[in-house]
């Protein structure tokens, strides 16, 4: 039995976890077929939740590497990609501990993400779907904490993906975070923005030891990001039907809650204090693109860049987006739209 469930017959098999991943036949009969399927598959142990749209299976594959980590971006894809799926075949994955694989197996606090951990889930989904879709390749988007996760799965396995796209691209943990702070700072300056000024040296400058601290300083970095960027549209982040029950409504704010721990620590000591990529290696075994909104203040465009020069790769672009932040908008989706179209599609043929 298909261990994927299609539209028509998800509500019958939702929460099934069927054969291993190995088992499963390829779902693309001819070039021209379309498929539209969510479901969830069994990844390493755990089943994890996996939607598949597109209008042609010989169209390229987009395996999509969401933020937060608990941020899954399956409930807003279809309004934030619509009309995408004409040309490629997008995948969304709801990773461990995210969305809804969360709301299956819910881990308790003391259960340990980790990188390495999450890279392998990657890697198997990134397997499974070449099985899957009859491809031999897909391409790789992360972004976000997805760019820390994409960074380890395209050094770990380069052979399985056509190029990685690093969007909003994290470098190294303090250099990120000590940035993000000082631009923060010198625009709450520039302002003469006293509460903000006096907020800020309360919590004095990174490294912190309070979880709480990180999503502080957050919060002042989305204010002025927000006053030099354009918003998105507002229908993106009313979620799609299916994932707005009170239920999964509620499955995805304990998810955020418990990834968001399990990133900055207990005392500043999660996931996102050991990120350093240019300790995996400068070496890119295939191509790479880093696309970066140009207010950006916690992914940095200036350390993003050092970053980029010193890779070496087949072939590699950057990209800096006017009216473009950290979190995604039209400038930002017209940007990640047009590398594809112009830099990686070439590269394909």
């Amino acid at each position: 039995m298909h261990q994927f469930c299609s539209i028509l017959s998800l509500l019958s098999c939702l929460g099934l976890v069927q054969a291993a991943e190995s088992a499963s036949p390829a779902i693309c009969a001819t070039p021209d077929q379309a498929v539209q399927e969510q479901g969830y598959v069994p990844i390493n142990g755990i089943g994890q939740w996996i939607t598949i749209k597109g209008e042609r299976c010989g169209n390229p594959v987009i395996l999509f590497i969401h933020g937060g980590p608990g941020n899954a971006l399956s409930p807003y894809a279809d309004a934030i990609y619509a009309g995408w799926e004409r040309h490629y075949t997008l995948v969304q994955w709801d990773q461990r501990g995210a969305g809804m694989t969360y709301a299956k197996q819910r881990p308790t606090e003391d259960v340990a993400l980790t990188v390495e951990q999450m890279r392998d889930d990657g890697i198997a989904v990134a397997r499974y779907l070449a099985q899957h879709l009859g491809q031999q390749k897909v391409i790789l988007m992360g972004s976000s904490w997805g760019s820390i996760l994409g960074v380890h799965m395209a050094k770990a396995r380069p052979e399985l993906f056509h190029a990685y796209i690093g969007t909003a691209q994290v470098v190294n943990a303090r250099d990120n975070e000590s940035g993000m702070y000082r631009e923060v700072l010198a625009l709450a300056q520039a302002a003469n923005d006293a509460p903000t000024l006096d907020k800020l040296a309360a919590l004095g400058a990174p490294p912190w030891t309070d979880p709480r601290n990180f999503g502080i300083l957050r919060r002042f970095d989305r204010k002025y990001e927000g006053l030099a960027t354009d918003a998105p549209p507002k229908h993106w982040w009313q979620p799609a039907p299916f994932y707005a029950t009170p239920q999964a409504l509620a499955d995805a704010e304990a998810a955020d809650d418990y990834s968001y721990l399990q990133f900055i620590g207990l005392h500043g000591d999660g996931m996102f204090a050991k990120v350093d990529l240019p300790a995996l290696g400068t070496r890119f075994d295939l191509p790479v693109f880093f696309i970066m909104g140009e207010a950006d203040l916690l992914t940095s465009p200036a350390i993003a860049r050092k970053y980029f020069d010193s890779i070496t790769a087949p072939a590699k672009g950057f990209t800096v987006v006017k009216r473009a932040g950290h979190d995604p908008n039209q400038a930002m989706l017209d940007a990640q739209w047009k590398v594809l179209r112009e830099q990686v599609a070439p590269l394909l043929q």
